[in-house]
């Protein structure tokens, strides 16, 4: 029977004999801290969100039917290995035990509405991480380039950048010959739409086991057993960013079309679907891995999304590969089968890696053609440099770099009082916050020509209408539209002069006084729900810096996405590194670890990683 320990932030570390008692006690243990958000995921999974939220919940459970997540996870189900749907069914044991404790208390929303959370089927991991999953990549962004081309022509290309839900993320590593202790070194972030509760739940999982022993700390998708993205496990680590590849299609169909659709007359295809398969069968050996090898072996079983790895273990070794099912097609886009050089490379102990998103060369140029602007991954290599003795708190600091990329490419068209400005943006920064509103200004007058008028018709479905914000794009878009000269025929230097006389009298202290902490919930699109509060807490960083707590200028300064998780892995002492989370291991309002790590991770720092069983306290069977 699995033990559950916790450290001084609430975080469950599980031990047992046998991984699937550990499994069990993972399950048991997330129940115990998200139970409203394994029910609001078991919605979502199931298309039944509307019968919490009412309307608001309509589009979502008919586009779940329609691209059949359940489906889609019972065929992945079914074909995964005994063992590990022997993992995945004790994991769900100690989940519905949870839920089902006597005395257990019924998390606030769930009374607010008068439910209370059901039972999961032994399927349910796989369904609620694809629903997780399959906006990821290029349903949003397929249905709006396609407008944008129609309307625009050629020129649309303009208006591309990482789109505004997409996520990213910052993921580094250096060889031992650059650290202080000359193990290597991995930091990183993910970056979201900011959610409460959070995406991640923090977890150590420790298998006693003679014959299977491991011991792993990591981050986990709240209703999905072992670590996924981001772990360490004693003699080896990984991390992920976003690959930005080009992996699902959407196709013009008939109305006797009997697949997956996105929305009637548009068929869907991504590799989950198609395979039936959503990569769980990398989880095990995952949790198993020793050594880099192990860790690029088991993600030969990963699906979707599909991932730049960043792996490093204590022979050395400090490694480059991606992850995932890309199809090749032909000329008429037909898929004929699936990418299979996966680009490893190996850089060597005086060696780094930096991956944020960009476009890296070769390995990109096959797998996808829309990347990240390259700012975050430049400053990365830049506060990387050449240099040598780097420590986990010097890998922390570049968490908390708040220079804004991109900027120097509107130099040109900003007000004069700028030149002089360093660029940070500081929480505390004046200058930041009037960079901030005339950018928005300026934004807001590109965003009102005539010439996007046609962008403005509604989305073909609600789901997919972020993605059709004309302001929102032409934000995230300001770089390449300030290098294009006159795009569309619009006088961007009149537009920034008189984005200027706008602001003039704008009263706004400091950045955060407006670039907030704004994660969504469930209940906000619901009129007579309440969401439980989350203090509006200031913060440094945008869309385009290392610390990524992006806002959309011309929509709003609150920092809506950005970094869900913080970690520092030290090969050479998992101690040494840290984590951290942006509200706590809870997800109960009042509980005291529901918002604990809040002030660290709005200030960059990083919970400790404890592994010494003697400093946690054993929770009552």
């Amino acid at each position: 029977m699995a033990r559950i320990f916790r450290d001084a932030y609430g975080v469950p570390h599980v031990r047992a004999r046998g991984v699937l008692d550990l499994a069990r006690g993972q399950g048991l243990a997330v129940g115990r801290d998200r139970a409203w958000q394994l029910e609001w995921l078991r919605r979502r999974a199931t298309g039944t969100t509307a019968e919490v939220v009412g309307g608001p919940g309509t589009a979502w459970d008919r586009f779940s039917e329609r691209v059949r997540i359940v489906g889609t996870a019972q065929r992945a189900h079914a074909a995964l290995s005994e063992e590990s749907q022997a993992f995945v069914a004790a994991y769900v044991e100690g989940v519905n035990a949870a839920l089902a404790e006597p005395g257990a208390a019924t998390p606030p929303e769930l009374a607010q509405v008068g439910l209370t959370a059901q039972e999961w089927p032994v399927w349910m991991p796989l369904a609620t991480f694809h629903a997780q999953q399959v906006l990821f990549a290029d349903v949003g962004s397929t249905l709006w380039e396609r407008r944008a081309r129609e309307v625009l022509g050629g020129d649309a290309a303009l208006l591309a950048h990482e789109g505004p839900l997409p996520a990213g993320s910052n993921a580094w590593a250096v060889g031992g010959a650059r650290t202080a202790s000359g193990l290597p070194l991995i930091g990183g972030d993910p970056h979201r739409t900011f959610e409460s509760p959070g995406v991640y739940h923090q977890v150590r999982l420790a298998n006693d086991d003679p014959d299977d022993r491991f011991d792993v700390v990591g981050f986990s998708f709240t209703g999905v057993p072992g670590v996924q993205h981001f772990a360490h496990a004693g003699d080896v680590a990984w991390a992920i960013t976003n690959a930005m590849a080009d992996y699902q299609d959407l196709d013009d169909v008939g109305a006797d079309h009997d697949g997956p659709t996105v929305t009637p007359g548009i068929g869907f295809r991504g590799p989950s679907t198609e395979l039936g398969d959503v990569g769980f069968e990398a989880l095990l050996p995952l949790l198993r891995a020793r050594t880099a090898d192990d860790v690029d072996a088991a993600f030969e079983h990963w699906v979707e999304p599909v991932n730049n790895v960043v792996i490093a273990d204590v022979h050395g070794t400090v490694r480059y590969r991606w992850a995932g099912r890309v199809p090749t097609r032909d000329a008429e886009r037909r898929w004929t089968g699936w990418r299979a050089d996966r680009h490893r490379v190996d850089v060597g102990a005086d060696g780094q890696l930096v991956t944020a998103n960009d476009r890296r060369g070769p390995e990109s140029a096959e797998i996808g053609d829309a990347f990240a602007p390259p700012h975050r991954a430049d400053r990365i290599r830049e506060l990387l440099g050449e240099r040598t003795g780097l420590t986990a708190d010097d890998f922390t600091a570049i968490h908390d770099d708040a220079l804004l990329g991109g900027r120097e490419e509107l130099r040109h068209l900003a007000p004069a009082r700028f030149a002089d400005w360093d660029g940070h943006m500081r929480a505390d920064s004046a200058e930041a916050a009037a960079y901030a509103a005339w950018r928005s200004a300026f934004v807001t007058r590109i965003a009102a020509h005539p010439v996007f008028d046609p962008l403005r018709e509604p989305a073909p479905d609600p789901v997919v209408a972020p993605w059709f914000d004309v302001t929102v794009h032409v934000g995230l878009a300001l770089s390449s539209l300030a290098a294009a000269g006159t795009p569309f025929g619009i006088d961007l230097a009149e537009c920034a002069r008189l984005a200027a006389g706008d602001v003039a009298a704008a009263d706004v202290a400091t950045w955060g006084e407006t670039h907030v902490f704004t994660p969504i919930h469930a209940f906000d699109a619901a009129l007579d729900l309440e969401a439980p509060e989350v203090p509006a807490v200031p913060l440094s960083g945008d869309q385009d810096c290392v610390r990524c707590c992006g806002s959309l200028p011309g929509v709003g300064d609150a920092a809506y996405r950005g970094s869900v998780a913080r970690y520092v892995w030290d090969l050479a002492d998992r101690t040494a590194g840290g984590w951290v989370v942006p509200m706590g291991a809870s997800a109960v309002p009042g509980d005291p670890h529901h918002l604990d790590q809040l002030p660290l991770w709005a200030e960059a720092r990083l919970a400790p990683i404890v592994t010494d069983w003697d400093l946690l306290t054993e929770e009552p069977a």
